[in-house]
């Protein structure tokens, strides 16, 4: 028996549908991301956005820049001295360049110089690098604001990271302008106070004399007596001791008002018009006659009535080329000293011999002649060219070297002037650079000397196809427009108002550096003061 399904299926029904998913959920919008930085603010006007400052990176850079070192102690920072190192580190930090956590810490920024200048040394040429902020632009402008004006902020060049101004800077040139009147033998002689010295009042410390410079001479306005009879002008040219030239001096002497004193009062007797050239009487009126006198290069010359039959001699004897010149009633005419092609050469081969490696323990301080850094090379040592500055002649001596040492640059000057004015034979400075041989040597002005060029020829040479060359060519004629403003201007200034250079003349003698004497000189041929009761 059969049994029906119950629920019996037809062939044509379909399957039923399965079950319905739930609905998707509605798309939102996602949030809008806030900007990082904004620079305009919104239109609500109770709603402002803050502005972020700008982050900016760190760039290893080379600064070329210049400075005049008057009022300065020197390049190297130095505490309690005022130096160019700490100005330069307080513009940068003003600037922007470097961070205040920073400032006054240059080891953190890796600063270094190219050359340490001494004190009273000016630079046309100096470089400083180190891992400045030098974004965004302005930052030459910037920093020069915050200098003196005796700076001046030339550029700067992006340079390797491992770049340091000192380690490769390859050579390193210096110029001395020194006056023209230095290398004259008869101007500003040693033991001689010269008219230019008394008119304004410089102090000299000489041979034979110690204190102002007026102490001890006939007049504060005349020139003193020098070499064989003659009146220093001050400028190396001499007047012979006629009766005309000798009173318009004791004219000058009337008109005189101080006179200082060393001892006895002492004044020119406006009656003695004899050769016996010196006419100076004590308070009590006793005439002394001066029997000779230090020429200043060691000799001496009989300065009494023997010597000389007139004044006129006398006069010739100071300058074989000077001649009478009419107009002016007969006295004798001053030549200007020159420095023509036979000095020039002469000069130039005094210097030459500091040329190539030696031991310069005698030219700096605190440096020992076994130490290894006592040796140093000089690659050039030159004077051809002579520049006029407010009316003053100046010779430029430049020497090329890879590094200097404390002093060295001026006591090789000193040594060669002292050389020049025939104070010393040209010997001395063969001897001078031997590594056995202690000398004394004279020390020139530092107001003349100043840093010309850095330069960096062995860097440029190796990335010259990816970084910018190191060098002040592109800054030329900014560099030599300061240079005239701002330092030859002031030696020019500071010889005229101190004589600097003039009154350092006057301090080569021979029992102040008697290492210096001549070899040939002997005591037996001078010829001696007499001593006067």
């Amino acid at each position: 028996m059969e049994t029906q399904n119950p629920n019996p299926v037809s062939p044509s029904s379909s399957p039923p549908p399965p079950p319905s998913l739930p609905p998707p959920p509605p798309h939102e919008e996602p949030d809008s991301k806030r900007l990082k930085m904004s620079t305009t603010t919104s239109d609500d006007p109770n709603t402002t956005t803050t502005e972020r400052k700008p982050r900016y990176k760190r760039r290893k850079v080379a600064i070329l820049f210049a400075y005049c070192g008057v009022g300065y102690q020197g390049m190297q920072k130095n505490p309690g001295a005022k130096t160019i190192e700490g100005d330069l580190e307080e513009a940068l930090y003003f600037s922007g360049a470097v961070l205040e956590n920073e400032r006054g810490c240059p080891n953190r920024y890796d600063f270094a110089r190219s050359a340490r200048t001494d004190k009273g040394v000016s630079a046309v040429g100096q470089v400083v690098s180190g891992k400045f902020y030098v974004d965004p632009p302005g930052f030459v402008e910037r920093l020069n604001s915050n200098l003196p004006a005796q700076f001046r902020i030339f550029g700067f060049k992006r340079v390797t990271a491992s770049f340091s101004a000192k380690k490769f800077c390859d050579r390193r040139r210096y110029v001395y302008l020194l006056p023209v009147f230095a290398l004259d033998g008869k101007a500003h002689c040693e033991g001689v106070k010269c008219l230019e010295c008394l008119e304004n009042g410089w102090r000299v410390y000489g041979a034979g004399f110690e204190g102002d410079v007026q102490s001890g001479i006939s007049s504060n306005t005349s020139c003193a007596v020098s070499d064989s009879g003659c009146l220093d002008n001050g400028n190396g040219c001499k007047d012979g001791l006629n009766s005309e030239s000798l009173i318009g001096e004791v004219q000058l002497v009337d008109n005189s008002s101080d006179l200082s004193k060393t001892g006895s009062d002492v004044e020119i007797q406006p009656d003695i018009l004899s050769n016996t050239l010196s006419a100076v009487s004590d308070s009590d009126g006793k005439v002394e006659n001066i029997a000779s006198l230090d020429n200043g290069n060691g000799f001496k010359d009989a300065l009494n009535p023997e010597s000389a039959e007139n004044s006129s001699d006398l006069g010739k004897k100071c300058d074989d080329n000077s001649g009478l010149d009419a107009a002016n009633g007969g006295i004798v005419k001053e030549n200007v000293f020159s420095y023509d092609d036979e000095k020039r050469q002469r000069f130039n081969k005094i210097l030459k011999q500091y040329e190539g490696t030696h031991n310069f323990h005698n030219f700096t301080t605190r440096t020992k002649a076994a130490d290894p850094s006592a040796n140093r090379y000089i690659i050039s040592f030159s004077a051809n060219t002579t520049v006029t500055v407010d009316g003053m002649e100046f010779v430029k001596c430049e020497v090329v070297g890879q590094s200097f040492m404390l002093h060295q640059i001026r006591k090789m000057i000193g040594v060669a002037v002292a050389v020049m004015r025939n104070f010393a034979p040209e010997s001395l400075i063969e001897t001078a650079l031997q590594q056995d041989v202690n000398i004394n040597v004279p020390t020139a002005p530092e107001v003349g000397l100043y840093l010309d060029e850095c330069f960096f020829s062995s860097y440029n040479k190796k990335w010259r196809d990816t970084h910018e060359e190191v060098s002040m060519k592109a800054y030329a004629e900014e560099a030599e427009e300061f240079k005239l403003k701002h330092i030859y201007s002031h030696i020019a200034s500071t010889e005229r108002k101190e004589g600097s250079v003039a009154v350092w003349l006057h301090s080569l003698d021979h029992r102040r550096y008697p290492d210096l004497r001549p070899e040939e000189k002997s005591e037996a041929n001078e010829v001696a003061i007499p001593q006067t009761e």
